[in-house]
């Protein structure tokens, strides 16, 4: 028996939240602070671990164990898409039809960070930045995007903004301000 073939950051993001989930190791329980005694009495706290690429999340906001689950399944598609990535040619590279469909006319991106399309753009661009040795100039050119644009996107995501710094960093450059 052969063993499955391990996905692609975007392959795993495209995956429904039921696939994903069916991946992970699912933990369940209690959270301590505010929420009364209900918090305290059940195990509604939720923890992935997710098989294929080792990141795990957590979730204990809420009382209510569906509503964590959710959360941490949202919260492992933002590790994937900030931690892992796809190496890309600058040369031949393209971006994906999904991309693309997220550039307006103007070369704005078009694309909130509640929409269900966020981690995969927040990881192609990462893969594109990573390809051009984290220059904002050169990846935003080639993603026919403004580079002011580029970087008001990437401010408005707390985690992804500190994200491409760590990355600048290892690259031997500036942060971005």
């Amino acid at each position: 028996m052969t063993a499955p073939r391990k996905l692609s950051p975007q392959e795993y993001l495209a995956l429904s939240d039921a696939a994903l989930l069916n991946q992970c190791e699912v933990d369940h329980f209690r959270a301590s602070g505010p929420g009364g005694q209900k918090r305290n009495k059940t195990s509604s706290a939720v923890r992935l671990r997710h098989g294929p690429t080792g990141l795990a999340s957590t979730a204990s906001d809420d009382r209510s164990q569906s509503v964590n689950k959710t959360r941490a399944v949202r919260r492992l598609r933002q590790f994937i898409a900030l931690k892992l990535r796809t190496p890309i040619d600058p040369d031949t590279y393209t971006p994906s039809p999904h991309l693309a469909s997220c550039i307006a006319g103007d070369g704005r991106l078009v694309v909130g960070r509640r929409s269900e399309d966020y981690p995969r753009v927040v990881c192609e661009l990462l893969d594109v930045l990573a390809g051009y040795e984290m220059r904002i100039g050169d990846a935003s050119g080639k993603l026919g995007i403004s580079t002011a644009h580029l970087v008001k996107f990437i401010q408005k995501d707390p985690k992804f903004w500190q994200r491409v710094n760590e990355l600048r960093e290892k690259a031997d450059l500036k942060p971005l301000r």
